[in-house]
Parts: structure tokens; sequence; C-alpha cells
């Protein structure tokens, strides 16, 4: 209908009629859910906790604010509210704020009606134009979310100061009949969010020296940080009393939801200059990271560790193996060990330490999480290694070819052949990892690799990192030999990792 109706008798004719926002977003909805489509796509781990109470909200046509810490898809949720929308909507032609040609709200369009009836042109405005979204910084006015005088448009249309057409709508009013999103609203200066209460109750907006009130059609949806509420600023009483829902997001509450957000988000297009593997214990581990973080007491819990941080964390080990293949100029990276501790950096700056954490330092702290990740992952798999009787333990055999004085030393640029004979030398090494995995070929080793770790991690195995190289040694030698390291420590918390990893 839209390329063929262009004025406003023809409208008229057509039979079209005017719905609100709200009753457009409930309808279409209310389609979708009927023809069984997925209503969130590319959201995961909300399907039973976030996206119900949505629904619910939009079906009650309820203003909503989305309450969770940082890296919770609650903006991304927010502009996804657009697909709810008509596709085209008729506005008046010319119009700053939308208005209905049959329910006109500005002095514009009254007057344009009142000049040319239903000669009156028409544009079709596609429901892309009609999201409008604001960052709530404190340097935002009410001019700019409301609207103010304009002078220079009344000296340059020689209009006095009292005519309605000299106003400056503001981002609000520009985005009537359509979705508003304010994110982080604690940021909001309280006098700024005194603007916003005619809007979410009255439905009206009042711009300063004139006696009129301009009704508008929106659907107001806002996002914030808990966190905000004590580190910034906060949301006013009577604001949030006009919120009609508030929906509380989430982390991934299992391991599986969290590695299918990254395997989503994760940029693994390399441009085909080599190919890059991961074994799923890998993926698992850099998952836990988070898992882990989440639950450390060196992390500020009330800040968040977001799920961008596993995003970048496995782009990271990506570019680490990547960076290996290409100093030795192969074409396959399978990602080992010592790429998931290159993930350091992705976690040193989305990890908000408490005192103690900023005391052991922040790369020791993410080394640590990376070490008890890989132990977890390792025991879902294979046996505990933490027998009484040396005789009964499974790596026995392992631990002892390393108290003959063997030593293993893995650069990390080291070459796919090295890496492999250096492994394979290992008495019992392959042998455990074939009794408890159904792995094979290419994957073998870094599975290899993973149970020598994890046998650092459990205190049965020394370890040392010198300059991109690891080194694995009996533990009584590691320990007598790093002695000098200990001295001077006082806290016993990271005695097992300081000066290994």
């Amino acid at each position: 209908m839209q390329k063929q109706v262009k004025t406003l008798g023809e409208l008229k004719k057509s039979g079209w009629k005017s719905r609100t926002v709200k009753e457009e977003i409930r309808q279409n909805l209310i389609d979708k859910m009927k023809k069984g489509e997925d209503l969130f796509p590319g959201i995961i781990g909300y399907e039973k906790t976030v996206i119900p109470q949505l629904q619910h909200a939009l079906l009650a046509r309820h203003d909503l604010i989305l309450l969770g810490l940082r890296g919770q898809a609650k903006t991304r949720i927010l502009r996804m509210l657009v697909q709810y929308l008509d596709e085209y909507i008729p506005v008046i032609e010319g119009s700053e704020i939308n208005d209905d040609p049959l329910q006109p709200v500005s002095r514009y369009a009254k007057d344009l009606i009142e000049e040319r009836g239903d000669d009156t042109p028409l544009n079709w405005l596609h429901r892309d134009y009609r999201y409008g979204e604001k960052l709530a910084t404190p340097d935002t006015t009410v001019a700019d979310l409301i609207g103010d005088i304009d002078p220079i448009k009344a000296a340059a249309q020689k209009l006095a100061l009292a005519d309605e057409n000299v106003i400056n709508y503001g981002l609000v009013p520009r985005t009537n009949r359509g979705i508003f999103v304010i994110n982080e609203l604690p940021d909001l200066q309280p006098r700024i969010q005194v603007a916003l209460l005619n809007i979410m109750q009255e439905r009206d907006i009042q711009i300063r020296g004139f006696n009129i009130r301009i009704p508008l059609d929106l659907f107001m949806a806002f996002s914030a940080n808990p966190e905000d509420y004590t580190n910034r600023g906060n949301i006013i009483t009577p604001l949030k009393d006009r919120i009609d829902t508030q929906i509380i997001t989430h982390y991934p509450k299992d391991i599986a939801a969290g590695m299918a957000i990254t395997r989503q988000e994760a940029d693994f297009d390399r441009n085909g200059s080599m190919e890059v593997k991961i074994h799923p214990l890998y993926r698992e581990i850099i998952e836990q990271v988070a898992f882990d973080a989440r639950e450390s007491e060196y992390v500020d819990q009330k800040s968040g560790v977001s799920t961008r941080m596993t995003i970048t964390a496995m782009e990271q080990v990506y570019s680490a193996a990547e960076r290996r293949a290409l100093m030795n100029n192969e074409n396959l990276a399978i990602i080992r060990v010592s790429d998931l501790f290159h993930m350091v950096p992705a976690l040193t700056g989305k990890m908000e330490l408490v005192y103690e954490g900023e005391q052991e330092g922040a790369i020791n702290v993410a080394k640590h999480i990376i070490g008890k990740a890989v132990n977890k992952v390792f025991r879902r798999i294979f046996p505990d290694p933490q027998r009484k009787k040396e005789e009964e333990n499974p790596y026995f055999e392992i631990i002892n070819w390393f108290k003959n004085g063997n030593e293993v030393i893995l650069p990390d640029t080291i070459n796919e052949d090295d890496y492999r004979k250096s492994l394979g030398k290992i008495s019992g090494l392959s042998k455990i990892v074939k009794k408890h995995t159904d792995t094979k070929g290419e994957f073998t080793y870094v599975l290899m690799d993973l149970v020598l770790e994890a046998l650092h991690q459990n205190s049965m195995l020394g370890k040392e990192d010198l300059d991109q190289e690891r080194s694995f040694s009996d533990m009584l030698g590691s320990m007598l030999g790093g002695m000098g390291d200990f001295e001077d420590d006082d806290d016993d918390d990271f005695d097992e990792f300081r000066g290994m990893n």
C-alpha cells in the first residue's frame, strides 16, 4: 500500500486505521508467537527467564527497564524490539515528529492539513527509522531529550517566539510513534529524569515558554546496571514508579549456554590464511574461566564479569595459535595450553579486582583463574590425581618419568613436529589420554599437554614459565630450585602458582 497511497485522501479511502505503538508491538508479537517464530534470535540463555518476562511486558503494553550487570545483552535486546513494529507507517510529509495523518499533533501538521485537506502529501516511514536511543551521560540536557525554543529558527523564518513552529524538538518527540530507549539510566541527572515523568504517565511533553502539551505515542524502554545505583547515581523514585516492568538479566547459567554465546559472537574468520582448530575441552576451559572469575574472591562480584570477556579471550587464543603457525610457516594451527595463557590480556581488562586481588596483581589473578578452570575441566574427564597411595595413582608412570630427572621444555612457538616429539617421549602420557578419551590424531597431543598442565595445577609436577617457554619437571626439584622466589612471600594463597605460571 505504501507505494500507491501518496495523499491524506487516498489514505482515508484505503481503509488504513491508526493504532498505537504498543498495540502494534502487541499484535505483531502475537502473530510471531502463533507462527512459532524465534522471538529474539541470537539471544542465548534467556529462554526460560528473561524472554518470557519480555513477552509478558509487551503483551501488557508496558514500558520496561532491563536491569543487569555489564555484558548481559541488554542493549541488543532493546534494539531488537524494532522487529515488532509495522514495517511501514504513513506520516505527514515534512513533519519532524512523525505526525499520524489521521491524528496530527504538531502545529506544522495541523496547519498543513487545514491548508491542503485531502491533498496533504504523505511519506511512508520504515520501522528502522522509528527507533531512538540515547546513552545517558552527565551532560545530557532537557533540550536534548525534550526540546527547546530555537531563536535562530524564529529569526530565519520571521516567526514570533510564541509561535509553536519555533520549537526545536528533542530526541524523544522526534521518535514519536516509535520506540525510545535510554541506556544506563542512573547516569542521567535527577533533574533531567524529572523531565521524563510526564512522558511516562501523561504521555505528553511540555516545552518551556508554551502553554501547550503535545501528546506523544511512544514505547519507552531503559537499561541500567545495579552497580550504578551506588557508584554514579540512581533512578529517582517517581520515575521508577512510572516504569511498568523491571526485568532482571543475568549471565549464562551453564557452561553450554556460555559456549554457545562465545561461538556465536567471537570472530573466527581468519580470511583463509590458515586453519585454526580447537578441541571442545579447550572451548569449555575458556568458558569455565568466566564462571570461576564470577565466583573468585579476588574479583569484585558487584561489577560482574562480562560475557565479552570470553569472546575476546577466545579471539586472543585463536590469534596466539595463528601467530605460532605463521612463525613456523604452517598451514594448520591447533590450540594448545600455552595459547590459553595468552588470553590473560583479555581477562585483566575486564575484571574489577577487590583489595586482595589488587595486592596479588591482575596478571597473577588471571593466571590463577585459568589454572583453576583447566583443573575443573580436566577432573570432569580424567581421574582424580589426588590418590593417597602413589602406586594406585593412574598418573604414576608420568610422575615417575619426571622423578627420574627428565624434563620437558615447550616453547610457546615450538613447531608442531617438535611439539609432538616432546610430548610423545613422556612415558605413560599418551596412554592416559587414550584410556579416558576417544580422541585420535592431531588432538591427542593437545590433550596430553592438558594432562601435564593439570598435574601441575594439582601440585604433582613442577612448572616454570620463562620468556614464553614452559618447562615441566619433578615437583620436588622445582620447589628446591625456586625456594628463593618464595622467601619474601607472605601470602600462601598463591604459592602454588606464583613464579610457575
